[in-house]
This record gives C-alpha cells, structure tokens and sequence, in this order.
C-alpha cells in the first residue's frame, strides 16, 4: 500500500464538491457517500500495515520517493470535512476534523522533513524529487480551506480563527514556492526520462489550484472581519496570482503526457498516483469558481463547467481503474494455492516457481 493513497480520498471529494458548486447535486452526494465508504476503509487499511509492517512505514517516512506521500493523510482530512460541511451541513464533525487536521499536519510536517533532513543517506536532486512533494502544500492549504469552510469559528474568536487560518495559507504559498524552484530546476538541468513523469507531477498544478480555493475563500471571510479587512486587496492579488499559475501549468503538463504516452508509447495502465492527477483538475474546477464568485468575475464560470466534466471523466476512469484491479486480486486469489509458474528469464534460463511462495510477479 502507498502511503499516497489517501489522494483516492482527496480525488472524490473534491470532485464532490465541485459538482455541488456548478449544478450537479445528485452526483456530488453520489460522490459523497462513495468517499464516507472510501475514507474509513484507507484507515483501516492504513493501521493494519503499520500493525503488520512497521518496519516498511517507518522505512517509507524515510524515503524521498514515498514520504510526502503521507501528507494525503492530511488533506484528505481536510477535504473529508469540506464535504461534510457543504453536502451534509455537518458543522460538529467537520469541526473535528479540523482538529484532526491540525494535529496530523503538524505529526506529519515536522516528522517528514526532519527525518528526511537528517537521513545520512540522501539521493541526488534528480532522483529523490517529484510533484509529490508538493502534497505538503495541499494538506497546508486544506487546514486553512476546511477552517474558512468553518467560517472560522473552531477557535472561539473568529478573528483569532481568521489570523490562523491565514498564517496557513501563506505559509502553504511559501512552501510551494521553495519546492516548485527545486521541481523546476529538475525540468531544466537533468536529463528527463518517460520513467521520471509519474502521474503526481500534477499536483504542480493542483498544489497552487488549492492554494486560489483558499484565498477565494479567506477573501470572503475578510469582508465581515475587522481584522482581515484591511488585507482583502493584498488576498486577492495574491490568490489571482495563484490562479494563473496553476492555469499555466495546465497546457504544460498536458504536452508532456503526450510527450509521456505518444511519443515514448508509456502504456497508460491503473497506478494508485492517479489519483493524483484526479484531484488537481476537481481542485482547478472548485477554485475557478470561487475566483469567479471573489472578483465577481462570471465569464470564469465556462471554464469552471468544463474543468468539472473533466474532473468527473477522469475520477470515472481512474476508479473503473482501481475496480479492475480488485477485480483482479480477487479472482487471482480463488486460484489454487500453489500456481507453477514457468518464467524465461531475460538471460535466457527458465524460471520454475510459485508465485505465492517467491515473489514472482504473474
């Protein structure tokens, strides 16, 4: 199991979300429910791999690769409770997945980074960095998104609440922009291969797409805030900024997918890190809209529409995706115990075996 996995979770309810805010109710609740099934069950089957295998979670916190996949667990909080709050009107489990939020992007931040800051064995830039890494920005920018879902009330002072909730967002966009240096760098300077364009790149421009959701929303929250008011135009300008950054990431990324499975025949096939690239484009569709409605900005909306159909064929794929692997796990296990297997290996001997007992890869 990656530890990214939590993003099925993100996908879903984000693209929950985006279809209640552009006229799609029925399938938002649809979404919904899939994800009040979906988000549980990861944690099920997130516990009983730490009970099972510590020693590969621990293993994994330590990998450049597979860590900032952890940070899912964060996000996917926080987008559980936006849903809760604007499909379900749940105020009192919303809020406490706020605090739960909280308290695993504070567990996984400083867990994260200082372990992999003072790891002896570090891989070069070019191996050891990727879109994935920018999951720490979504699951700051998702504490700061649930909370102005919140209106910013779980503190008691809804100022206080407002001032946090904005000390997030910055330093969610400060993060972006020390990591993105690092990503763009990579781009440029080392050589780039089909292998090193995984699906989570994406969240290059999901990362920033979250990052406009927020500030939409904190812009509206500033208007009734004596505290936050002064800063609306600040807010503003800055959450457009984000904007256009995640809108020209969006034709770049595109080309290198072709470039990916067109012109390096890359066979596109299920890969749990979708789900990365699910939530981007449900993100991008949820964020223009609330741009839309910040600046009082209507022609956004027709891009908002077509991102949210976008969203939903690409969540559709992804999951018929995930289905067919199930699918095929489970029928794969009603065989007989002991399959023999016979396997040319590519120096030309004959590998007899079963693929339950040695790890062969049917």
């Amino acid at each position: 199991m990656h530890p990214a996995y939590f993003a099925l979770a993100m996908a879903t309810g984000i693209v929950a979300i985006s279809c209640h805010f552009l006229g799609l109710p029925d399938l938002a609740i649809a979404l919904s429910w899939v994800n009040a099934v979906a988000y549980p069950v990861l944690w099920v089957l997130f516990i009983t791999r730490a009970v099972m295998f510590p020693e590969r979670v621990v293993a994994d916190s330590r990998d450049h690769g597979r860590a900032p996949g952890y940070f899912t667990i964060v996000a996917a909080t926080g987008v559980v409770g936006t849903q809760a709050v604007l499909l379900h009107d749940a105020i009192l489990v919303a809020t406490i997945l706020w605090w739960v939020c909280v308290a695993l992007w504070a567990m996984c931040t400083y867990t994260i980074f200082a372990l992999l800051t003072v790891g002896e064995k570090k891989p070069t830039l070019a191996e050891g960095i990727n879109g994935g890494w920018l999951v720490a920005v979504v699951a700051t920018q998702s504490v700061c998104v649930l909370g102005c879902a919140l209106d910013g009330a779980m503190l008691g002072d809804r100022d206080i609440g407002l001032f946090a909730l904005m000390s997030f967002w910055l330093g969610g966009g400060m993060l972006y922009l020390w990591i993105i240096g690092l990503i763009f760098y990579r781009y440029m300077f080392f050589p780039f291969s089909p292998r090193d364009l995984m699906p989570p790149y994406w969240i290059n421009m999901g990362a920033v797409a979250i990052s406009t959701l927020a500030g939409a929303a904190l812009s509206s929250a500033a208007e009734s805030s004596a505290l936050l008011a002064p800063l609306k135009p600040f807010i503003l300008g800055l959450t457009m900024m984000f904007w256009a950054t995640a809108t020209w990431w969006i034709p770049m990324l595109l080309v290198l997918g072709i470039w990916r499975h067109w012109v390096r025949d890359v066979r596109l096939s299920y890969d749990p890190l979708y789900w990365g690239l699910v939530f981007p484009v449900g993100m991008y569709a949820t964020s223009t809209f609330r741009l839309a409605s910040a600046l009082d900005a209507p022609f956004l909306l027709w891009i908002a529409r077509a991102f949210v159909i976008a969203a939903v064929t690409v969540w559709l794929l992804t999951f018929l995706g995930l289905a067919r692997r199930m699918l095929y796990a489970v029928l794969l296990g009603l065989r007989r115990p002991h399959v023999p297997l016979h396997l040319e290996h590519p120096g030309g001997q004959t590998v007899v075996g079963d693929w339950k007992t040695e790890g062969i890869t049917p």
